[in-house]
């Protein structure tokens, strides 16, 4: 089994990792839900291509929308990446390490690509104190997935050498 090293430190990180995708989760969530109570009462008077755009957002800007969906799903997928991550390395076995190891890199491009889109609605323009957190949340998140891929990587390599030649086939 490998202990200590790099598997504790992955462990800390899943661990963390988890707390801040609920909370990206959370926030996207409540602004889905604020633009669909919200979207009715924003859209009247105003033209039909506005009302035709399917992810229209009356909060933020028109970078919100798809922001908002991407940091949604990568904080969901990042939840069950460090929930079965956690578990994946409580276990020790060079199969469970190198799981853990691919779905977080699956994890961090997810990240990635909520980051990139953070990061053009930053340039775009204004938005309300709640999205400003959730960028930052995702801007965060985007360098501890790595770390955390990182470590779990280590942690396999780790795990591979210490696992003797005979149960490795």
């Amino acid at each position: 089994m490998a202990t200590g090293g790099p598997s504790s430190m992955s462990a800390g990180l899943l661990f963390l990792n988890l707390i801040m995708y609920v909370v990206v989760a959370v926030i996207a969530g409540w602004a889905i839900n604020y633009s669909i109570d919200e979207s009715f009462n924003s859209l009247q008077g105003v033209s039909p291509p506005v009302r035709m755009f399917p992810i229209y957002f009356p909060i933020g800007n028109l970078a919100t929308g798809f922001f908002v969906i991407f940091a949604l799903l990568a904080g969901v997928v990042g939840v069950s990446t460090s929930l079965t991550g956690l578990h994946d390395v409580s276990q020790g076995h060079p199969s469970s390490m190198m799981s853990a190891a691919a779905t977080s890199l699956v994890t961090w491009t997810l990240t990635l690509l909520a980051m990139g889109l953070a990061c053009k609605e930053i340039s775009i323009g204004w938005r309300p104190p709640s999205l400003r957190a959730l960028e930052t949340f995702t801007i965060i998140l985007a360098g501890t997935q790595l770390l955390c891929a990182g470590s779990l990587h280590a942690g396999a390599h780790a795990a591979i050498i210490q696992t003797p030649m005979a149960s490795r086939v």
